[in-house]
């Protein structure tokens, strides 16, 4: 029997996830000079840190019998009709978005495009995206989506902040009529930075002295169309800048927030095709006046040149990113929710400004509906202005209205004892309408009643959008399936994502989102629960979480884990806020120092800033790892002050430190906190737990680790998982206190209870299919195929560090800053040629500027990893050789067939490196990219279609 059947003898998927066969490792550990995967692990692993107690989890099982499970799970959660509202509506995805884009791995396994040459499909749909919510909000300039609407509407928070000349100490109001969660998380967020937060019902108009911004909700939380056209006035004349948070289905129709001088519009693009998934994941989204730009959070799709002069897409203004600007960033969010963005601006491309208009003024006419049969009944009708939402008054009769209407399988929202709110949406039906109806006591007649229904919308006169939108043809050019399905196919056709080769990214972890991991997001009993409905509608949903959190304790070897923040980042805020709050719980109030190792991932500074404390920085030695002295020195000079250390662990240099103990050990003697970075647990799993080696907390990465993809720079999920001691501060929610401790959490850090809820079955079907063992092995193999790579490349390019033994961690570190000194070839040379090898390129300078950083993941067999090391190799005899080569590249179709070629290399050479076979060849569709031009001139909007046509080879 051969080591793949008995690892998993139920279905063997261990097997089909990890790339190297049997024999494939034997021969690599040979080269290495190992005999087994133990032996190499022995070597490589501190001992200090190995458990040999294998991983208590659940035998693994096959694909079939995971599916059936949550085929059950899923039939456990009572989808009912979701008349709840707070931002979350059902919505219909078109198949051919659905199949094309969600179900398609050429979008979901792409990377984050930070390789812009590889990336002008995706970047084209996000600057679509970014269209659509500019003219909808009628601003000047959006970005390529946030996690959600409420952390939008706390980013919006700090951005007015900064701009706003208002005196330190000076509030922001939020009025009172946002949706709840939103509020809860401004506070989540406030509260550390010593903002303060003023509740004001501002309707009534604003409350007396300073303030820096403004917060309102459009429509309200309880369905209200408000002119606030006089409270921007009062607000601006003030000093303070003003944020609406708008639901974009509404600005299809209502005046746009910018026409009243809006500084910032935020929300959720949510209900343009994307399920609800009990939560997420969902785009949120940003637009800022003019002169914001640099402030604006997030990442921001621009027009720049190619080498040959042509339109081309990048990601503009990067130097604002997190890993530059560290504890001077202006926002810890390094991704965002691209494939939901990405399906968003398709949902519009597909039915235009003329379908878009048409679905508003149905749901619009729903509700005027609605409204007219609950008048006709004699119950009132709170607002007379309003779009999706019909808010009543029944006095002390809300419990039994919404028990009516469940009875007949609508969910209704309680507002409180008094009032019930209803909103419609695209899926609403003269049926539903009748049963809310009923349940009110009113007539059900809504077919009826509809039909009277005159043309004037219910909002007051100069309330509606008058304005035209998304006039750019790629909004006009695509409404039939035929042309639909044509245009996605020819924007996955210019990007390399996972489907078409390896991406070699360091810290990034692309492997494998296996298709069976995959399936049940779609299934209705996972995609269309709605975040807020009734506990025992979510019973599936409830027993996975519960599943998973159980397993991601056993993995960390931690007390509890809170799955709410739904990136990373978040997750590491929720972890440092963790912290903060067990401190003040013990009376020490001063410990605000968080020291951070010089190779920190930059998101760990500009989160201990956003967490209220004081970044200090600790030295690393010339092996990469944390300098032990230099750490006894900051914590001296610091005593008493010491709140936290936050160390990625293996580091960011690709090396298991062996002074690991002892790091933690002098933080705690000082007082503080560990908070482990988790972006490498990929490289312990089953063979170490943080939790058990000395680490207080960590965030994990489920879109890197736990196989959730990365969808091209989201979704995501980045649970926190902490000591039993710290468990009393994980995050909480206001209208689902069951997902979270209770009062003594520090509050919520995402919109939904359970943050991107919608994808946990993916994580769920590894972890359960793999089982214990095979996790393990999946680590073993990580490890080895990083080792690999390390060992073909090092006589062509050094690598930079490496730990016991000669060996590295789950990645490595390949220096070309020798060979830039010898010959001026870059990495960016390096990287734009391994675009003409079909590669996308390893971390480009970063840790250390000037290298390349490549994790080849277990989920790659070695024949892709000798074509990958091939294709360096290719590269490096090149610098040699054939340097001007490099510097040119990439190649497109069009460079090479050029009439004159005036190059001292042949068409063949620039078009067909020896690594490319010339029948799969992938032809990048521009040239090299020039980044400042783009920064100097920035476009941020839909350039005219010719030019992007013209692009194509």
């Amino acid at each position: 029997m051969s080591d793949r059947t008995a690892l998993d003898p139920s279905g063997a998927f261990a097997s089909r996830h990890i790339g190297p066969g049997d024999d494939d490792q034997a021969a690599m550990l040979d080269a290495l000079g190992y005999g087994s995967l133990e032996e190499l692990v022995d070597d490589a692993v501190p001992a200090s840190i190995r458990e040999a107690a294998p991983l208590d989890l659940p035998a693994p099982v096959s694909e079939a019998e995971a599916l059936a499970r949550l085929r059950d799970l899923a039939g456990r959660n009572q989808v009912l009709t979701s008349m709840i509202g707070l931002g979350y509506h059902d919505t219909v995805t078109p198949p051919v978005i659905r199949r094309s884009i969600l179900e398609n791995p050429a979008w979901y396994t792409a990377y984050t495009p930070y390789q812009p040459e590889i990336s002008q499909g995706r970047l084209e749909a996000l600057l679509n995206f970014q269209t659509l919510v500019t003219d909808l909000a009628g601003l000047a300039l959006a970005n390529s989506s946030l996690l959600d609407e409420a952390t939008a509407a706390a980013e919006a928070l700090t951005l007015s902040r900064r701009a706003s000349k208002a005196p330190a100490g000076a509030p922001f109001v939020v009025d009172t009529a946002c949706h709840p969660q939103t509020l809860a998380v401004v506070r989540t967020r406030a509260e550390p930075l010593g903002i303060p937060v003023v509740e004001a019902d501002l309707g009534a108009g604003l409350p007396e002295g300073d303030l820096f911004g403004v917060l309102v909700q459009y429509p309200t939380t309880t369905g209200l169309v408000r002119d606030d056209a006089d409270l921007v006035a009062a607000a601006h004349e003030r000093g303070a800048l003003v944020t609406v948070a708008a639901d974009p289905l509404a600005l299809c129709v209502l005046r746009a927030p910018g026409e009243i001088g809006a500084d910032v519009v935020v929300g959720s693009a949510q209900r343009f095709g994307v399920p609800m998934g009990f939560g997420g994941p969902h785009a949120g989204y940003m637009a800022v006046r003019d002169g914001l730009q640099r402030s604006l959070p997030g990442r921001l799709v621009g027009v720049s040149i190619d080498a040959d002069g042509d339109p081309a897409l990048r990601l503009a203004l990067q130097t604002r990113e997190q890993h530059i600007r560290r504890e001077k960033a202006t926002s810890n969010i390094c991704t965002a929710q691209v494939l939901l963005a990405v399906i968003a601006s398709s949902y519009a491309v597909y039915h235009g400004p003329d379908g878009l208009t048409a679905i508003a003024e149905r749901v619009h006419r729903a509700a005027r509906t609605l409204d007219r049969g609950l008048r006709a009944a004699g119950v009132e009708v709170v607002h007379d202005n309003y779009f999706d939402t019909v808010c009543a008054r029944v006095p002390g009769r809300a419990d039994e209205v919404v028990a009516a209407a469940l009875a007949a399988g609508v969910n209704l929202r309680r507002v409180d004892e008094d009032h019930v709110a209803a909103s419609v949406d695209e899926v609403t039906t003269a049926a539903h309408l009748d049963a809310v109806l009923d349940a009110f006591g009113a007539e059900a007649d809504a077919a009826g009643l509809g039909a009277e229904l005159d043309d004037a919308p219910a909002v007051a006169a100069g309330l509606a959008r008058t304005t035209p939108f998304c006039t750019h043809p790629v909004f006009s050019s695509h409404h039939s399936e035929t042309a639909m399905l044509r245009y996605l196919r020819r924007l996955a056709d210019r990007d390399v994502a996972l489907d078409r080769s390896m991406i070699p990214l360091g810290s990034c972890t692309m492997k494998l989102n296996a298709a069976a991991e995959m399936e049940p997001i779609t299934w209705p009993g996972f995609a269309g629960l709605h975040p807020f409905a009734p506990l025992d509608q979510s019973e599936g949903y409830r027993e996975l979480i519960a599943d998973l959190e159980r397993w991601l304790v056993e993995v960390t070897g931690y007390g509890a884990v809170s799955l709410q923040p739904n990136a990373g980042s978040q997750g590491e805020l929720a972890g440092l806020l963790a912290i903060a709050a067990y401190h003040r719980s013990r009376g020490d109030e001063d410990r605000d120092v968080c020291l951070i190792p010089s190779s920190a991932h930059g998101t760990n500074a500009a989160s201990a800033v956003m967490a209220g404390m004081r970044v200090v920085v600790v030295a690393c030695d010339d092996q990469g790892n944390v300098d032990l002295d230099d750490l006894r020195a900051k914590v001296a000079e610091a005593e008493g002050a010491i709140a936290a250390l936050m160390v990625t662990y293996p580091s960011t240099h690709g090396v298991f430190e062996e002074a690991i103990g002892e790091i933690c050990d002098v933080v705690h003697e000082a007082g503080g906190q560990v908070y482990l970075d988790g972006a490498n647990l990929n490289a312990m799993v089953g063979l170490a737990r943080p939790g058990r080696f000395g680490a207080d907390v960590s965030h994990l990465n489920l879109h890197k680790t736990f196989c959730i993809p990365h969808g091209g720079g989201g979704p995501g999920v980045g649970p926190v998982a902490v000591g039993s001691h710290l468990a009393p501060f994980l995050p909480s929610h206001p209208l689902v206190p069951e997902c979270g401790p209770g009062d003594t959490s520090p509050g919520p850090v995402a919109a939904a209870p359970w943050g991107s809820a919608g994808i946990l079955p993916i994580p769920w079907a590894y972890v359960r299919m793999m089982g214990g063992e095979g996790l393990r092995r999946a680590t073993q193999v990580a490890i080895l195929n990083a080792n690999h790579v390390a060992r073909r490349l090092a006589d062509h390019y050094p690598v930079l560090y490496a730990g016991r033994n000669g060996l590295v961690a789950h990645e490595c570190i390949l220096d070309i800053r020798p060979l830039t000194k010898a010959t001026g070839i870059t990495v960016d040379d390096i990287a734009k040629r391994l675009i003409d090898h079909g590669f996308h390129a390893p971390t480009m300078s970063f840790p250390v500027a000037g290298t390349l950083m490549v994790e080849p993941t277990e989920s790659e067999d070695r024949a892709e990893l000798d074509r990958f090391c091939d294709a360096l190799i290719a590269i490096r005899e090149e610098v040699d050789t054939q340097p001007d080569l490099l510097r040119g590249a990439p190649w497109t179709a069009s460079a090479v067939l050029a009439d004159e070629w005036e190059h001292p290399f042949t068409r063949a050479e620039a078009a067909f490196p020896g690594t490319v076979s010339r029948a799969d060849k992938y032809w990048p569709p521009v040239r090299r990219i020039d980044g400042g031009h783009g920064d100097r001139n920035l476009v941020c909007s839909c350039p005219p279609m010719e030019e992007l046509v013209d692009q194509q080879p």
